[in-house]
């Protein structure tokens, strides 16, 4: 058993596979490259030693001490990243489940909520149907954080599953846009959809790209204060795709725009307007996009709003 974890030791791919890290943060790998550079130094004060110091005993007793010192602190580091990665995989799936687990009792307790408002049940009372709103605005928050969690749980874990085919962006944009259509008007904004004509479709995984679009789009809509509108571009640049998503919101502290891809951050000023939020939306969207081959970016000003982009390469 003890010779079969070494050698599932030695396979360098499948421990990187195992703590889903690419080849160079990769704790196996990187003893590698260390055991390589301890080689080279060995070499190189070997080499130095015997040009400088006559007795050979001296430069072979220095070789082997640097060699030595050279092994321990490396297998120090390697253990210490390894114990990181460990972590971080043990936190993703302990995510992973408690998402899973907390899908079904929250998808259960909003059928119930429906059933009560229905009235099949019995006669409601106005102020008993006030409470049930809000009940029902809650679970669906809580159902919208454990999506989300479950998937920044499979982005990280190099799970997310991808399904490629050719779609039109410029569908899959209308279509979010009719649906986004109550919440933008209930916040006084109007949006506004300028397509290019003629698009041609892009080999993407739809379900994917449509999350993207309805974290950017969702963003634009709450960020807005008062009245405003966002506007939308879609346009053919060389052999890209080019989306664009302009808002009259809070904009976003220059001091905070470094961070602004990381998870569950929100901006001082997004927290200071009291707007809902998880911080996951953006850092979901650059995942996304990445693994899809596109690029993503913003450029933004406090009080003059955000222009969020991305591009796809056109296959």
């Amino acid at each position: 058993m003890k010779i079969k974890e070494i050698f599932s030791q030695l396979n360098i791919i499948a421990q990187c596979k195992k703590y889903s890290l690419s080849l160079w943060q990769c704790p196996q790998f990187l003893f590698l490259i260390m055991g390589i550079f301890i080689i080279g130094s060995t070499l190189t004060t070997y080499a130095v030693g015997i040009r400088y110091v006559e007795d050979p005993q001296i430069v072979a007793l220095i070789v082997i001490l640097a060699a030595i010192v050279l092994f321990i602190i490396s297998v120090i580091i390697t253990r210490s990243f390894e114990r990181l990665a460990e972590a971080n995989r043990m936190k993703s799936e302990f995510v992973s489940v408690v998402s899973h687990q907390l899908r079904s009792p929250l998808s259960n307790l909003k059928w119930a909520i429906e059933l009560l408002m229905s009235g099949r049940l019995g006669k409601i009372e106005e102020k008993q149907l006030e409470y049930f709103k809000i009940l029902k605005e809650n679970s669906n928050r809580m159902k919208e954080l454990v999506s989300d969690l479950l998937t920044v749980s499979r982005i990280e874990m190099a799970r997310l599953p991808l399904k490629i085919e050719k779609c039109s962006l410029e569908e899959i944009i209308r279509q979010l846009i009719k649906e986004f259509e109550p919440f933008a008007k209930s916040s006084n904004v109007k949006i506004k959809f300028k397509p290019q004509k003629n698009l041609p479709k892009i080999s993407v995984d739809a379900s994917q790209i449509k999350l993207v679009i309805e974290n950017l789009l969702d963003n634009s809509i709450r960020y807005v204060k008062e009245a405003g509108e966002v506007e939308i571009d879609l346009v053919k640049q060389d052999k890209n795709l080019y989306f664009k998503i302009k808002d009259s919101g809070v904009g976003i502290p220059k001091e905070d725009q470094k961070y602004i891809f990381q998870k569950f951050f929100r901006s001082e000023n997004v927290m200071r307007n009291q707007t809902q939020g998880t911080g996951l939306g953006l850092y979901i969207a650059r995942a996304i996009i990445g693994k899809l081959g596109g690029k993503i970016g913003f450029k933004s000003q406090v009080g003059a709003g955000s222009t969020f982009w991305f591009t796809f390469p056109i296959t």
